[in-house]
């Protein structure tokens, strides 16, 4: 039996129809990806059809950054909201860094509301920001003047440049984000007298800390140590033994970077996680932990963390050894007496610190730090503890007759220290230093925030510089190397285009490997691991490279 056959005008039309679905496709794609982030999200409701095209817009990571230094907090804060979600996104997680002049709770409700109630979030304040304009575009360094909580209940800032804040979000298809705070449990008042709520003593519940990070990062990737860390430390708690662990427990390919020192809020995507307003529970620390996604669809590119660092401060002077030793935890200070290296003669804080004053290369009337190195065994639960050695730094708060004053606890009888101070010369050689390690990502550099590389196969390995965060010594700026924006400028000499939010902070994390290209560098030590610095900056880059089939 016959059969008819499709005549030509037949296949013109249908060609011409597929042809036209394209064109109508094509032209979707392109008002879609025009629209600002909310109305972006309500046209992915739309139907299939168009949820699909929205997929595809964001088929690729973004980080979108902006900061205003507006006398009211309530516009500053809408200007940068309006900025971040000028297009499409979908908010994987928020950092806000924000002046005194912002009422935390107010802000961070503000955010929740704008982004979602799953996106975690964190907000803190620190001592000045760094980023574009969202208004002009822009770059600035900002360090805010000192002022004590003025404005911070009244949501208003009337102080001019004396705050301001940045705002980061970021969508990053192939890791799964949260927030995680290190609790404390909290004394109440009961009968006019304070006794905890567990009958358990006040401290930071630190292996839970690590082991909640470690079982997040086990359940969304199926390793424990996640891709990168953003911690934030509570202004009047040691980070020093929190950060230990973490170091001890993760793996050396986990960036950390953070602020060591800030006041915090933060909402977690896990309900379970928010304990603000909890009777119980004290928060000393959140950190934002970016783990890789077992699930991610085929043909998901990497997202790496790299880390670079520029140290602020030169050694002078011999080393000492501690003998006697007091750690005063009121205070949050150590009493010590020492003997310097190869000498007998036991001396006090008056007699050390004159001879260091008296040195050549001692700069007049500039702070004194003390680095401790601390041979220390570490465990985490019930598992067998091994060795690992440190070097800590310490800020001198003074000598006489009898002590050396130092800031502080975990300094132990036998620990050896050098004396570190503030050094301008040296920070700009560091970051120089910077400038060149961030330089290693470029590698033939091929457009907007892109790299290329060459293999043996003659094919292109492409990777995208997404953006990166400056976690700065609030001490350094402007006032500490005579010109403006030197600690953003190994960055943003490498990458003009790509996104930045930085701020200057209490304290600087920095933890990984110092090579942009995942090999040893000489910089590190592996018998002297150095995460928390002064006077120095730490630099996150944060890379993409597409999947083979992208």
């Amino acid at each position: 039996m016959d059969t008819e056959k499709p005549s030509s005008s037949k296949k013109k039309k249908k060609t011409i129809e597929i042809s036209s679905l394209a064109d109508c496709e094509d032209v979707l794609h392109n008002i879609l990806s025009r629209l600002p982030a909310k109305s972006f999200a309500s046209a992915a409701c739309v139907n299939k059809s168009w949820n699909c095209v929205c997929n595809s817009i964001l088929s690729r990571p973004r980080i979108a950054s902006a900061c205003s230094f507006k006398a009211s907090a309530p516009i500053a804060l809408q200007e940068v909201l309006d900025k971040v979600l000028l297009e499409p996104i979908r908010p994987h997680f928020a950092i806000a860094n924000v002046g005194r002049g912002f009422n935390m709770r107010r802000t961070l409700d503000f955010l929740v509301k704008h982004l979602g109630l799953r996106t975690p979030i964190i907000l803190s304040v620190v001592h000045g920001v760094m980023g574009r304009d969202a208004l002009t575009d822009e770059f600035r360094e900002v360090k805010f003047q000192d002022h004590e909580d003025i404005g911070v209940n009244r949501g208003i800032c009337t102080c001019g440049q004396q705050s301001g804040i940045v705002l980061t979000v970021g969508y990053l298809p192939g890791l799964k984000v949260d927030a995680i705070p290190l609790l404390r449990r909290k004394e109440v008042p009961v009968d006019d007298t304070y006794v905890d709520v567990y009958l358990a003593p006040p401290v930071p519940m630190i292996d839970q800390f690590v082991m909640d990070i470690q079982n997040y990062t086990t359940s969304v990737s199926g390793c424990a140590s996640p891709v990168g860390i953003i911690m934030f430390g509570k202004e009047d708690m040691d980070q020093k033994p929190i950060i230990e662990k973490l170091d001890y427990a993760m793996s050396m390919n986990t960036v950390f970077v953070g602020d060591e020192r800030s006041r915090f809020a933060y909402r977690s995507g896990d309900d379970l996680r928010n304990v603000c307003g909890n009777p119980a529970f004290i928060s000393d620390a959140v950190a934002l932990v970016f783990a890789s996604d077992k699930d991610k669809p085929h043909g998901t590119g990497e997202i790496q963390f790299h880390l670079a660092m520029s140290e602020g401060v030169s050694a002078i002077g011999p080393r000492h050894k501690a003998v006697s030793v007091r750690a005063n935890h009121a205070e949050g200070s150590t009493w010590l007496t020492a003997k310097r290296e190869g000498h007998h003669v036991i001396l006090d804080g008056e007699q050390i610190l004159r001879h260091i004053d008296q040195l050549e290369n001692r700069f007049p009337q500039v702070e004194l730090y003390v680095g401790v190195t601390k041979r220390r065994k570490c465990s985490i639960g019930s598992e067998k503890s091994r060795l690992i050695t440190t070097l800590a730094f310490h800020g001198i708060r003074g000598g006489d007759q009898e002590y050396l004053y130092v800031d502080g606890v975990g300094i132990k009888t036998g620990d050896y220290f050098q004396f570190y101070q503030p050094d301008h010369n040296a920070a700009l050689a560091a970051c120089r230093n910077a400038s060149e390690n961030i330089r290693n990502l470029k590698l033939n550099s091929s457009g907007k925030g892109f790299l290329g590389r060459r293999d043996v196969a003659n094919s292109i390995d492409r990777k995208e510089v997404l953006g990166g965060f400056i976690f700065s010594c609030c001490g350094r700026g402007n006032s500490f190397f005579g010109g403006l924006n030197v600690d953003s400028f190994p960055f943003f000499e490498n990458f003009p285009s790509a996104p930045l939010a930085g701020i200057f902070c209490g304290g600087e994390i920095g933890r990984g490997k110092l090579s942009m290209t995942g090999q040893e560098s000489q910089e590190e030590s592996p018998a002297e691991r150095r995460y928390l610095h002064v006077y120095s900056t730490a630099y996150l880059v944060i890379s993409y490279s597409a999947a083979p089939s992208e």
